[in-house]
């Protein structure tokens, strides 16, 4: 019994870990880049800084032993990178070629971009209660944030850009943690600084596009560094806690309970910056997290019927089995019968 709660105490505490710090880092961002706040409009390059406190990190880490370096191909942690990267990006130039609305309509495609994939690339099958749960999902977070819906030719394709490559990027982590057999924390060192050094060249450019400002003409104060650093160090725990969570779930289940977040950034915004709270919403987020719940209860349905599959398809084999090692048995109990009738006769 204990070896039974101990995974599900753990599970839980990287989910909440994942809430947390994801939740967390939100609104330090907005404190960060509002312009009521510190007006640091430069969100690729802050990606950049969170990825390099990572690296960092991993660096001593890794330099005292605390954790174990693997070896992974360099080309396949450039080419992720560049994933991951691109996913970055693509969210940013979404966000700003988009509405609101069609951005969450793009983010909440991503959960059946991710079946659709993992059914290609792992031929994972779903269940209709699974599929339902995540329909119930999908729609509970779109009635509390979709709002007005403008698309056009660039955004859309932003958009698709950003959609692909997260979905990717969130399957490949579960598949290199198994390919591998590392750790979420030692494959996040890995691609942390490629990610850093590449963000931190790509990043003031892609950031001047956006917004039209440069990086130099920033004027720092102790507050701004204050909150960037908190910022970071909430990024090192949300991707650590995000590599943890994919490996140990799913990237499908990862996007599902992975809206709870939304539902508590629509909360606290209500709570701390006095953003509006609608009925709408409040019915979005009911429905949302009803469809978290029937998530869960399908996802545990399924394993407890496969388990209770296995054990009788591995039964009949093993009766099979029985029933072969019998014969042979009787056949030759026979054939040494009639061996000794032959040799008494004689």
């Amino acid at each position: 019994m204990e070896s039974e709660k101990k995974p599900r105490i753990s599970n839980v505490g990287a989910w909440g870990m994942n809430i947390v710090s994801s939740v967390g880092i939100i609104m330090v961002n907005k404190q960060v880049m509002s312009s009521s706040g510190y007006g640091f409009c430069f969100a690729t390059t802050l990606t950049g800084f969170h990825f390099t406190v990572t690296a960092i990190i991993g660096w001593i880490s890794n330099a005292t032993g605390y954790s174990e370096s693997k070896q992974v191909p360099l080309w396949e942690l450039i080419w992720f990178s560049i994933v991951a990267n691109m996913s970055i990006t693509g969210m940013n130039f979404s966000l700003m070629l988009n509405s609101v609305g069609f951005y969450q309509i793009s983010k909440l495609s991503m959960i059946p971009v991710v079946c659709v994939m993992e059914w290609i690339l792992n031929s994972k099958n779903y269940s209709n209660r699974v599929i339902m749960a995540v329909f119930v999902v999908a729609l509970g977070v779109g009635v509390c944030t979709v709002t007005d819906v403008e698309v056009n030719v660039k955004g859309f394709i932003c958009a698709a850009v950003a959609v692909f490559c997260t979905s990717l990027q969130q399957i490949t982590i579960g598949s290199f943690q198994k390919k591998y057999n590392i750790g979420s924390f030692e494959l996040l060192s890995k691609t942390a600084p490629i990610q850093a050094v590449s963000l931190l060249l790509v990043g003031p450019v892609v950031d001047y596009y956006l917004n039209g400002q440069l990086l130099l003409n920033y004027q720092f104060s102790y507050g701004a560094i204050i909150f960037i650093l908190l910022s970071c160090s909430l990024a090192v725990v949300c991707n650590m806690s995000q590599y943890l969570c994919i490996g140990r779930f799913s990237a499908v289940s990862f996007q599902v309970l992975g809206h709870m977040k939304t539902v508590c950034v629509l909360i606290l915004g209500w709570i701390l910056f006095d953003s509006a709270l609608t009925a709408k919403n409040i019915l979005g987020m009911m429905l949302a997290v009803l469809g978290m719940v029937i998530y869960s209860w399908a996802i545990e349905f399924d394993k407890h019927t496969n388990t209770k599959a296995s054990p009788v398809k591995l039964s009949r084999v093993e009766q099979l089995e029985e029933d072969t090692s019998l014969l042979k048995t009787k056949s030759n109990g026979i054939e040494g019968r009639d061996v000794e009738l032959g040799q008494t006769k004689s």
